[in-house]
């Protein structure tokens, strides 16, 4: 869809009061006719809305899934084009409440999003994940488990208590007595997989699918289920959002069946 801006030039002549209505009424015309979709602008939320510029706060571990997902919506739906800002749920939370223009936000817990309940519509959980232990290429320390982690000697990096994936790692470490002092505590669970990626630590507690999608570069540890925490992906339009239908209708798809195929083969659970 165009955008299209009228504007009048500095030094334009004034029309004839004979002209002024036809001018005007040409003018309300205009961007009705540029957007098209039978009469209802784009981006009013009201309508069929079938054709809207949505901005979606994701949690970073949805960077790689979502980069599908949001090809495979904006191809089924065309017309409607989807910008995701990727960071940690707590940063996301901080965005929607300072006003940050968006339609939709999908954090990687319940804790966070329920956080958000004066801003947002009813939110839907649309995916599961799991922690893993990332290690180097190869499982040089020869990590096995949580308990593992309390060895002093292990450079161990974990997510700041404030991010969902710091919160899990902290429940689970706790609910087995396993003390951790970390190198560092990151601002969300890609800057953990980094350190690790990188040789800056020997070990972090991610999430199973961003290990996967550094396969070859790091090993991941299985952490049995007893031992888990799962994590809950929450999605909810904005009660702001500019495009109210537009971003319920891609709220509503990420939990049908092609959005859930693309989060399961990413290595997602269903909810």
């Amino acid at each position: 869809m165009q955008s299209l801006r009228i504007t009048r030039a500095a030094h334009a002549p004034r029309p004839r009061h004979g002209a002024v209505a036809t001018v005007v009424a040409a003018a309300l015309l205009v961007p009705l006719t540029a957007c098209g979709g039978g009469g209802s602008a784009a981006g009013s939320g009201k309508g069929g809305d079938s054709q809207a510029s949505l901005t979606v706060l994701a949690a970073s571990s949805l960077t790689d899934v979502f980069k599908t997902a949001g090809a495979a919506y904006e191809k089924e739906h065309p017309g409607t084009e989807i910008t995701f800002s990727f960071a940690g749920s707590q940063e996301l939370a901080a965005q929607v409440k300072q006003g940050a223009p968006a339609d939709a936000v999908v954090t990687a817990d319940t804790t966070t999003m329920d956080g958000l309940r004066a801003e947002t519509g009813k939110p839907t959980v649309v995916a599961e994940n799991r922690l893993v232990i990332a290690t180097g290429e190869g499982n040089p320390e020869r990590i096995d488990g949580l308990e593992d982690l309390s060895d002093g000697g292990l450079k161990v990096v974990l997510a700041a208590p404030e991010v969902p994936v710091g919160r899990y790692g902290k429940q689970i470490l706790d609910a087995r007595k396993i003390g951790v002092q970390p190198v560092s505590q990151e601002p969300n669970v890609r800057a953990v997989l980094s350190k690790v990626e990188l040789g800056e630590a020997d070990a972090g507690l991610v999430y199973r699918t961003d290990a996967a999608t550094a396969a070859g570069k790091v090993d991941a540890v299985e952490i049995p289920d007893e031992q888990n925490a799962a994590a809950a992906y929450p999605a909810a339009t904005l009660k702001a959002s500019r495009h109210a239908d537009a971003a319920a209708g891609f709220v509503r798809w990420l939990s049908g069946d092609e959005a859930q195929k693309i989060f399961q083969d990413a290595g997602f659970q269903q909810p």
